[in-house]
């Protein structure tokens, strides 16, 4: 086992999957703390490196394309603060940095685990329900709706309807990104039959965001709706929706239900040749982690 502790954070790794736990200094971002412990299985790794500095250092993980709801929402758009597969390190524990980077690539390669894109998520995303307020509005995801309500920084001509519902069966996609310079970020949902080109500011499915400390929870939003769409490298046919666990509030028998449907369907994703074994393997532990 590799195990490094830092103010930052501390990752442990057992030979099968990176144990990432976000540390409680006051500079840990609150994306980290509310997304919590989360466990990599080494199927989905693509690579890991570690890079000196003066003072400080960095590990980086490099996830395979596809294998994280989160990633694929925020679209590699999380800075370093906020990105749960980095972790600070201090100059004296330089050589238990590199010693966990030996470590995970050794294990990727006694396992000849693939580093190329994937069909099926391979991590969770984040437990529903939740909910993040930010920009002009609040998100919340109950595993089911999606429920967007105004603030009175809102347009009038947004907020003219009230409070907003939509089915998870409406949504197509999911989009987070963050403010840059002079331009604002938004979290945005595109809905079925119901196109737009209006800016996030008029947009009723989307949030505007203006680059304050809470902006990035509303990835944590647009991850857990994006774990729950079909995998975007699935033909539509292909993939069901994960529902929220039964453990989780508001879980029901349905949920059992779909997650024993997710299970077969992947199986015959497996059988027919679209999900490699480890791919498969992978997936499998995602899904049975949720019954």
């Amino acid at each position: 086992m590799a195990e490094i502790i830092q103010k930052d954070g501390t990752w442990v790794f057992d030979g099968d999957a990176l144990r990432l736990t976000p540390g409680r200094d006051k500079g840990v971002s609150p994306l980290r703390r509310e997304l919590g412990e989360l466990t990599v299985p080494l199927g989905a790794l693509a690579g890991i490196s570690f890079e000196q500095g003066k003072k400080a250092g960095r590990l980086r993980l490099r996830l395979r394309d596809g294998s994280d709801p989160l990633l694929l929402a925020t679209g590699g758009r999380l800075t370093e603060p906020h990105d749960p597969y980095q972790l600070t390190v201090e100059s004296d524990r330089y050589g238990v940095a590199e010693y966990v980077v030996d470590e995970v690539r050794h294990a990727l390669t006694l396992e000849q685990a693939p580093a190329g894109p994937v069909g099926a998520y391979l991590l969770p995303g984040p437990s529903v329900p939740v909910t993040a307020a930010a920009g002009d509005g609040t998100a919340s995801f109950d595993g089911d709706r999606v429920r967007l309500e105004w603030n009175w920084k809102t347009e009038d001509a947004k907020s003219a309807a009230g409070a907003r519902t939509i089915g998870l069966s409406d949504i197509t996609g999911v989009e987070w990104q963050p403010a840059v310079g002079l331009e604002n970020g938004h979290l945005r949902f595109t809905v079925r039959n119901a196109p737009t080109k209006a800016p996030p500011k008029y947009d009723p499915n989307a949030v505007e965001l203006w680059g304050f400390k809470k902006d990035p929870l509303m990835a944590l939003v647009a991850a857990a709706v994006q774990a729950r769409l079909p995998h975007p490298a699935a033909a539509p046919d292909d993939a069901v929706p994960l529902e929220p666990s039964p453990a989780s509030p508001g879980g029901s028998g349905d949920d059992h239900d779909a997650l024993l449907r997710r299970l077969r369907e992947l199986g015959e994703l497996h059988r027919d040749g679209i999900l490699t074994d480890d791919e498969f393997a992978m997936a499998k532990q995602a899904v049975l982690k949720r019954l």
